[in-house]
């Protein structure tokens, strides 16, 4: 049964999710710690084979005003790279704000800020393929 990842990619770390085969609901997977591009691809090519993923969904950190930053260029970047290795269909979702949803998360949830950082990335993705996911599902 298929799937789709989402991906929060970042300078130190790559938050991922996967949605449930019924493409209804995005879970957490895990924060891959950044090493060079092509161990974290590897990574990715892993989670990608052992659970049938058919379409990615990358996080977009736009400006407020809707313009690419300098963040935004280094994920485009990172993701013409996993396009050269891999051959599934990538999209991006904007992901404005998510960092902020997944931090509040995190503090109703009681988690100390010095273990937050373990945490933070995997659910900006959940926030991200899940904002897709309903998309998606309401046309």
């Amino acid at each position: 049964m298929s799937r789709i990842m989402g991906l929060d990619v970042g300078n130190k770390t790559i938050g991922v999710a996967l949605s449930d085969p019924m493409f209804l609901l995005a879970n957490g997977l895990e924060t891959i710690k950044r090493k060079n591009a092509s161990s974290d691809i590897e990574r990715l090519r892993e989670i990608i084979n052992d659970n049938d993923v058919e379409l990615i969904v990358v996080g977009l950190p736009k400006n407020m005003n809707n313009t690419i930053g300098p963040q935004a260029m280094r994920v485009m970047s990172f993701v013409d790279l996993i396009k050269k290795q891999v051959d599934i269909e990538i999209v991006y979702q904007d992901e404005r704000m998510t960092t902020i949803q997944s931090e509040a998360v995190l503090i109703d949830m009681d988690v100390r800020r010095e273990n937050r950082k373990k945490y933070i990335d995997k659910i900006a993705a959940t926030f991200i393929l899940q904002t897709y996911l309903d998309r998606r599902k309401n046309g």
